[in-house]
């Protein structure tokens, strides 16, 4: 049976670039079959998400006793929550206690409750206040679990199963490592894998702050991250927690740290020797050791007086108001809590009899939380398919709206209807969505110059099973003289690497834009800072690389060739750029 992948959610989002934790950032207590016990907890005493206290001592005598460790904002704590509420319903009557302890400094009762209410968890949800139980079992991250036994020996510790990861999900867990484990202690076997990595957000500890550290939140972190970051983080947005306030990010340093030094935060996937884009996200050297000087002085906030104003955010349509409001259907798409959701393409009739000249429009998703990316193509009259150069518009997060100037149009011929593609990532809950776009009408007489879209593509190709490193090419010529606006590589879970070159009619070349770590969870529209000029006979020439080995942590089945499919657990090999004719003076 083929296993179909795809993104996880918002994820995903911050997934959202968080990383999977080594063997060597893990210090686990004696995980082992004999011995003395590993961790005496009996003692500790927390308390309930209404404040209430609860020792732990009352579950002295379960059998077993799994400690899951969660945070509620986390992504993947988010959909893990039902997979737990789940396995305590199939095994409390087997003598199996599940607890959920937030050891994060950041995450509030009130945060808790709504947790519980969201996700409907019926077992106890404790605070672990100053990260006591976190420290005594060594936990990290969130989710991450420990399987004691009833003599309170650590017997298992890390995931919950493989099904969710950085950047992806499955349809189904291909090993489900808490439950094998707890199967295990019941039947009274060994435990064949005592030990995985766990997958998550850094637990957020209390630490305490230089007094006289050189970096501070209010005077040198915030104006950082409300640059950077807050575009996405802040309510409403697709990022998974706030970064507007201190509050907001205390408890998060180490794990910003950790997505921006690991290259996954802010989202952009360019090799910064060829090319400049004007909508390029990343820090800055500087701005990068700025953040590590804070997180090693222990995340000072400083002086509030030294605060600069809160950002404003353009909260309606960032095109102006639009002419014409058009919407993917009449009712809301059901999202699922879990799994894996595919493409869904909605055809709109906007009852369009003339020609309309749109010099701006704006793809808007309705639920942020679960939309990852909206495509919306031009279907000519008479035309039954989709041609994918007639691109209209798109959003991923953190896009920018199609608008080039009030002279510049992309022209949209009478009768043409209007293909909606969306692509979804659960979150752990059920949610609807009904996405739509905002378009602008200019004037014919005022338009100057129509946008074109082009799409260089190969549907013709086949990656063998196993292939680490397949390539497959395309070219276009270019017919007449124009000047290039941006380019847009899109290929599904396979692919790994891709690459523009201009062949130039003089026999030169040159890389416009080399992405030498394609991910899917960012559909990335890389923008010129300047156009670049394209004389008629340039040839531009894209390279895709695809990674079909076991490698590949997102790959849906190694096992398989895989040829041209609009699904995800198939692939593609696309790259779009938009050019502007020549103007002649």
């Amino acid at each position: 049976m083929v296993r179909r992948y795809g993104v996880s959610s918002s994820l995903i989002a911050f997934l959202c670039g968080i990383a999977m934790i080594g063997w060597m950032g893990s210090p686990i207590l004696a995980v082992a079959d004999d011995g003395d016990p590993a961790a005496r907890i009996d003692d500790l005493e927390l308390v309930d998400h209404y404040g209430a206290p609860v020792p732990l001592e009352q579950w002295k005598d379960a059998p077993i006793l799994v400690v899951a460790f969660l945070g509620v904002e986390c992504p993947l704590a988010r959909l893990y929550g039902p997979r737990l509420n789940q396995l305590y319903e199939e095994y409390r009557d087997r003598g199996v206690m599940i607890l959920g302890i937030d050891s994060n400094r950041q995450d509030s009762l009130k945060e808790m409750t709504a947790y519980v209410t969201r996700h409907h968890i019926g077992f106890p949800f404790l605070k672990d206040v100053g990260h006591r139980l976190a420290d005594r079992l060594g936990a990290t991250r969130t989710p991450e679990v420990f399987v004691l036994d009833a003599h309170r020996r650590v017997r298992y510790q890390g995931r919950i199963d493989d099904q969710y990861g950085v950047g992806y999900s499955r349809y189904d867990a291909n090993r489900s490592d808490l439950r094998n484990a707890v199967e295990a202690l019941l039947a009274g076997r060994p435990i064949a894998v005592a030990q995985t990595p766990a997958v998550g957000c850094i637990i957020g500890r209390l630490k305490e702050s230089k007094k006289d550290a050189g970096v501070t939140y209010y005077r040198d972190v915030a104006p950082i991250l409300h640059r950077r970051c807050a575009g996405c983080h802040r309510e409403g947005e697709i990022g998974p927690f706030s970064m507007l306030t201190y509050e907001d990010v205390a408890g998060w340093e180490d794990t910003i740290l950790e997505v921006i030094d690991d290259g996954r935060m802010p989202p952009w996937n360019a090799n910064p020797e060829y090319g400049h884009f004007r909508n390029d996200p990343r820090l800055t050297y500087e701005e990068i050791g700025m953040l590590r000087d804070w997180v090693a002085a222990g995340a000072p906030a400083g002086d509030p007086e030294e605060a600069a104003p809160l950002p404003e955010f353009v909260s309606g349509w960032q095109i102006g108001t639009p002419d014409e409001i058009i919407y993917m259907r009449d009712q809301p798409f059901d999202v699922p809590a879990e799994g894996v959701v595919d493409y869904q393409r909605f055809v709109v009739d906007p009852g369009w009899q003339e020609d309309r000249y749109v010099v701006a429009v704006e793809a808007r998703p309705d639920n942020r939380a679960v939309v990852h990316h909206i495509l919306v193509y031009i279907i000519p009259p008479g035309k039954g398919g989709v041609d994918l150069r007639s691109v209209l518009v798109g959003y991923a997060p953190g896009s920018l709206p199609v608008h080039y100037g009030e002279d510049v149009a992309i022209l949209v011929p009478a009768g043409s209807r209007l293909l909606f593609e969306l692509h979804y990532t659960p979150n752990g809950t059920p949610q609807r969505d009904r996405s739509y776009i905002g378009v602008r009408f200019g004037d014919p007489q005022q338009v100057k110059s129509l946008l074109q879209g082009h799409a260089v593509l190969n549907a013709r190709f086949e990656i063998p099973p196993g292939a680490a490193h397949h390539e497959v090419m395309a070219q276009q010529t270019i017919r007449d003289d124009c000047v290039l606006l941006s380019m847009t590589p899109h290929m599904h879970l396979r692919g790994k690497a891709f690459r523009y070159e201009a062949l130039y009619p003089d026999g030169t070349k040159e890389i416009l834009l080399d992405v030498p770590r394609y991910d899917f969870n960012w559909q990335l529209k890389y923008i010129l800072a300047e156009p670049k000029s394209l004389p008629r006979g340039t040839r531009i020439r894209c390279t895709a690389v695809y990674d079909n080995s076991e490698n590949n942590l997102v790959n849906p089945d190694p096992t398989r060739a895989v040829r041209w499919g609009d699904q995800s657990w198939e692939e593609m090999m696309i790259g779009f750029f938009d050019t502007l004719p020549t103007r002649k003076e």
